[in-house]
């Protein structure tokens, strides 16, 4: 019902505003805002206004705003017979105000009638104006208004499409469009001597306004550099560096950082507390991947029976699987070690950092000696560790985190994963394939919260095969004991309902928190917030500072921490010649489970929740020959792309391999090739990249031109006679 009285009453604004707009035009009243009109009636108008003043004030004024408020060509005349009446000063007061106040009812008009049919077509777009427009809109707007070139009225409009507010759309205006008027109120004082309105404004009149137009960005960047430099007022900047970057811990963010400022030849000198390479390596990405592929070839082994191939493996030696990982640790190490970066052209110490200055660090090294060292610019690549969750009792009793996991020695044979997400449900279906009795415990109603719930009810399947308890919709409450001393579990769910799992081990697997603690951030003015807060050039609020990384967020992937480090190292070296915004708009991520699930892009949940209209295309991969040759005959290809287009907005892959498949949608989305494109490259038949090419031929077969096809199908028996 409110919908559809707010639909009739736009409507009413509508007929409105045109009814006023064909009045104007039918009667021939836009006649009286021309410039020869206007000095023909000048001496008329002069005349009454020496008995009725403040009647034709009132009048012009409100004339002014009815023409200012539809958008009717005429303002500029208007304005000069402000100041032909009633000088300059009273003609600048009621041109200033009338023309705000018209230009206010536009932006209303525009903003009521229009914008959210707006938003609907267009969210994802209006969604990055309206965040600069929250961050700068008064500079961006107070620019344009000191710019007469500019057509007011197209300003009006637009602005009232975005989320500025009221308030500060009308004085930014007010004070914007002063000196404009001015120019035509005073010009209209002399009004004899101006024969067209070009006459107003001669070339070096509009450069001298387009100079002060680049004054509000001007000042923007002014306030912003004061403000930078009261944050740093209190420390004293050295006036040589040891370095030219100096980068604080040795994951990938840290790594790369490092990397690349070797590899441009400035001098880097690169800090890490434990040990290279940080979590990926030895407690993250390389163990688990390593722990999976061990896990998934016992299971392939095993299904060999079910085809006929005797195959023998009823027990696992859980030593030599942990054996295996830490090979494959040892393995990868050199890539990341102190010896390699070194060769690099990195400094590489060992020990902890701790910020001094904006521009100097204390690192205390194991033995427990302290060194210092400048830089022009600081990296924080501190990373994250798992995040435990305030449950009763868990302090008290021993669990498994992901970096406290390879120290198991012994397979456990009942395992409890607490948090059914990414990391939880990777390490919870090596440890089933692996022998243990798996149960997985997540608040949430589904496996995998943050994928499409046909996706999540894919791998759920599978897990529900392999064996593995789900308790989602349950959360742990708290960890008690038997009458043994055997720990238990108690969990609950939304009905209240409680249960007690026994269990050998306990892995939190909740999420991560941002490693912040430590390291002076609030001692030397980096603002944090569950993470640390960087701008769009992943610069913190001390400006000689930049973050990268699970500290900085918002994406904790190893590769977007790699792809962050580009753009902190390059700001950092370059700035203030130049710099660039950090790029999000194509990140991919993947959770290796059996069936691995890979996405790039938007999924279609988070489509519907920001609004966004697209079509679905799917394939399902139990039809694709290699898979069923692998018996992997499971999952699905799911595309998002823009409606009536085969522009890409996202994709998500399950299947075996969906991680290296989910490349060619990266590839194609990073440069905007369609699915028309990845229709017409070959595929290497069998494979499972196949099923990319599948899906775009669905897309294809939905978008058929039928208009075109009918008249093929004519031509076609028109040839055979």
């Amino acid at each position: 019902m409110k919908k559809t009285t707010g639909s009739s009453t736009k409507l009413i604004i509508v007929a409105v505003i045109a009814a006023l707009v064909a009045v104007i035009f039918g009667f021939d009243l836009h006649q009286y805002l021309e410039l020869d009109k206007l000095k023909e009636h000048q001496q008329t108008l002069a005349e009454w206004k020496e008995t009725h003043w403040l009647m034709l004030f009132a009048g012009y004024f409100v004339a002014y705003v009815i023409v200012t408020a539809l958008s009717v060509p005429g303002a500029a005349v208007m304005t000069l017979g402000a100041g032909a009446l009633f000088g300059l000063w009273w003609g600048l007061l009621l041109a200033s105000f009338a023309s705000t106040f018209g230009a206010t009812l536009a932006f209303l008009s525009a903003r009521y009638v229009l914008r959210d049919w707006i938003e609907e077509r267009f969210s994802k777009r209006l969604k990055a104006i309206n965040k600069g427009i929250d961050r700068d809109g008064k500079y961006y707007l107070l620019t344009l208004r000191l710019v007469p070139v500019f057509p007011f009225w197209i300003i009006n409009l637009v602005m009232g499409l975005t989320r500025i507010r009221l308030w500060t759309y009308y004085w930014v205006s007010q004070v914007g469009m002063l000196l404009g008027t001015a120019v035509y109120v005073n010009a209209g004082t002399q009004l004899a001597q101006v024969d067209k309105l070009g006459d107003i404004f001669s070339l070096e009149l509009i450069i001298s306004f387009g100079l002060l137009a680049i004054f509000p960005l001007i000042a923007k960047w002014l306030v912003n550099f004061i403000k930078q430099r009261k944050l740093v007022s209190h420390w004293q900047k050295p006036k040589k560096f040891d370095d030219n970057l100096l980068v604080i811990g040795a994951g990938s963010g840290g790594l790369v950082s490092a990397y690349i400022a070797a590899a441009i030849k400035a001098k880097v000198t690169l800090v890490e507390q434990n040990e290279m390479g940080g979590d990926c390596l030895n407690t993250g990405c390389v163990p688990s991947k390593s722990l999976l592929h061990i896990a998934h070839g016992r299971h392939e082994a095993l299904r060999l029976n079910e085809q006929g191939v005797s195959v023998t493996a009823d027990g696992v030696d859980f030593g030599a699987v942990m054996k295996s990982v830490h090979q494959v640790i040892k393995d990868i190490a050199p890539h990341d070690s102190p010896e390699r970066y070194e060769s690099l052209g990195v400094n590489v110490e060992i020990g902890r950092a701790q910020l001094v200055s904006p521009w100097k660090v204390e690192i205390t090294a194991g033995d427990g000696s302290k060194t210092t060292r400048t830089a022009r610019n600081i990296v924080l690549a501190t990373g994250a560790r798992p995040f435990i969750p305030p449950i009763d009792g868990l302090e008290d009793t021993s669990y498994l985190t992901t970096e406290t996991i390879w120290s198991l020695t012994e397979l456990p044979k009942k395992f409890v994963v607490m948090g059914g997400g990414p990391v939880g449900a990777e390490l919870a279906q090596a440890f089933a394939r692996l022998g243990s009795e798996v149960t997985i415990v997540e608040a949430q109603s589904q496996l995998l919260p943050k994928e499409d719930p046909d996706v999540a009810d894919l791998v759920r399947s599978q897990f529900e095969a392999d064996g593995i308890k789900l308790m989602l919709g349950w959360k742990a409450v708290a960890v008690e004991q038997d009458d043994d001393g055997k720990p238990r579990l108690r969990i609950e769910n939304s009905d209240e309902e409680q249960q007690l799992l026994d269990y050998d081990q306990l892995l939190v697997a909740v999420g991560r928190k941002a490693n912040l603690e430590g390291y002076g951030l609030s001692d030397i003015g980096v603002e944090v917030n569950n993470t640390v807060r960087t701008n769009d050039f992943l610069q913190t609020s001390s400006p000689s500072i930049y973050a990268v990384g699970d500290v900085a967020g918002p994406y904790q992937f190893t590769h977007t921490a790699s792809h962050q480090a580009w753009y902190a190292a390059v700001n950092a070296l370059f700035d203030p010649f130049k710099k660039f915004k950090v790029d999000y708009k194509v990140i991919p991520w993947a959770t290796f489970t059996d069936p691995e699930v890979a996405t790039v892009g938007l999924t279609e949940q988070e489509a519907k929740h920001q609004d966004i209209n697209y079509d679905l295309t799917t394939y399902d991969i139990s039809d694709l020959d290699r898979a069923i040759a692998d018996q992997q005959a499971k999952g699905l290809v799911k595309v998002l792309t823009k409606p009536g287009s085969d522009k890409i907005l996202g994709a998500t892959l399950v299947g075996h391999h969906a991680a290296d498949m989910v490349g060619e949608f990266i590839l194609a989305m990073k440069h905007d090739l369609g699915l028309k494109k990845i229709m017409g490259t070959i595929h290497i038949y069998p494979t499972m990249s196949e099923a990319n090419k599948y899906v775009a031929g669905n897309w294809r077969r939905a978008n058929q031109p039928e208009r075109l096809l009918k008249w093929l199908e004519r031509f076609h028996r028109w040839r055979r006679g």
